[in-house]
This record gives C-alpha cells, sequence and structure tokens, in this order.
C-alpha cells in the first residue's frame, strides 16, 4: 500500500513537471517566435485567399472538444473535402508545401499547449467523428494530452498505417514518462528536418474511413 502511495505520488509529480515544462516551452517560443509567426502569417495572406490561420475541432484528453491553431497550407475551403493529404495534393499551396515539409504549419499549436488542450509531447489528436467511430482499445490514446509530437510521430508520422498508429499511441501511454518524452523530441528534429512521413498513403487509411488525424 505505502508503495503504491508513492508511485502515485511518483506519477503526480512528472505530470506536474511535464504540464511546467509545457508551460515554460510554448510561452519562451512564442515570446522569441512571434515576429517568425507574422511573416509566415503574411506570406500564408498573400498567395491565397482566407485565413492564415487554419481552425477545426479536435478531440482531446478525455475525449474533450477544442479547437486547434495551425497555418493555413490548403487553398481556402479545401479541407471540407477529402481529409487525406498525399504528396503532390493540388489543394496544397506553395508556401503550404513549404510549412508542411518543414512543420511549420504547427508552430500556432503552441497557443493550444499553453492554454492547456494539447503538450508538446503526445498522440496527435484527431476529428470528433473518428472518436466516435473508436472501440476501447482506441480510446485509449485520449487518457493523455495531445501533442505536436509523439512516439507514433517519430515512428512514420502520416505514412503509418491507421492501425499501427493507434497501437504506437496506446504503448506511449502505458509507458508514458518523462524520460520517454525526451527521447521522442531528441528523435523529433532529424524526423522534422528530413521531412519524414508529411503525407499520408490513401490506402493506409481507406479501410478506417480516411481517418488521418494529421
Amino acid at each position: 500500500m505505502i508503495e503504491s502511495w508513492f508511485s502515485r505520488r511518483g506519477v503526480g509529480l512528472q505530470r506536474g513537471l511535464k504540464r511546467a515544462f509545457d508551460v515554460s516551452v510554448s510561452g519562451a517560443a512564442l515570446g522569441v517566435l512571434w515576429p517568425l509567426l507574422v511573416g509566415i502569417g503574411v506570406a500564408v495572406r498573400l498567395e491565397s485567399r482566407g485565413p492564415a490561420i487554419f481552425t477545426q475541432a479536435r478531440s482531446g484528453l478525455g475525449g474533450r472538444t477544442f479547437t486547434i491553431y495551425k497555418f493555413r497550407t490548403m487553398a481556402e475551403g479545401s479541407e471540407k473535402g477529402d481529409v487525406v493529404v498525399v504528396a503532390g495534393d493540388a489543394r496544397v499551396t506553395r508556401v503550404g508545401a513549404f510549412l508542411r515539409a518543414t512543420s511549420l504549419d504547427e508552430v500556432p499549436q503552441l497557443l493550444n499547449i499553453l492554454k492547456g488542450d494539447m503538450s508538446v509531447v503526445g498522440p496527435r489528436p484527431t476529428l470528433p467523428y473518428q472518436v466516435e467511430q473508436y472501440d476501447d482499445f482506441e480510446r485509449r490514446r485520449l487518457e493523455v494530452l495531445p501533442g505536436v509530437t509523439g512516439w507514433a510521430q517519430i515512428h512514420g508520422r502520416n505514412s503509418l498505417p491507421w492501425p499501427k498508429r493507434i497501437e504506437l499511441d496506446v504503448w506511449y501511454v502505458d509507458h508514458w514518462s518523462l524520460w520517454l518524452d525526451a527521447r521522442i523530441l531528441a528523435r523529433t528534429i532529424p524526423v522534422v528536418l528530413g521531412s519524414e512521413g508529411v503525407y499520408g498513403e490513401r490506402e493506409s487509411f481507406a479501410m478506417y474511413g480516411d481517418r488521418s488525424g494529421a
């Protein structure tokens, strides 16, 4: 019983440190990167009509719905069609292709982290209609805050078949620790620099209703 108490205290401490890390990193990054954010916003608006920031309802911790922020990478209204974005997709703008290749389109999610909707590390947040189709095993990925990067992200990102992504996300939930988060962050850098898995393969998601959740 005493051992169990110490175990719970240890997990609680780690979660508190994780949140402190999230707030510190997101706040500091927004303070440093705001000129870049403004420049990207201007570039997005200059190339195509529509807002610079794309917003969408996503499901987070426990299935709670929140609004995610990303730089718009496709022509306005394109997100209402096929949710799977493949290499060479005509809907992606030139600026958008660059943002996707460098993952700069994800930078506005620093606001989501600061608000507590997301964490730096965790499973990628998916669409509410996708969550409605989850079975009990898939719902386990909702037991932690969604993240900008995660265990599945460093193992193939959008190129992974949906069942494999779910498997990796649930593995992360079961094995989470601050050390694991540190490993994921370290491995995220070469994945981003190499533009690995930026686009999905349509056949990877066809049997699951094109549930990309990128």
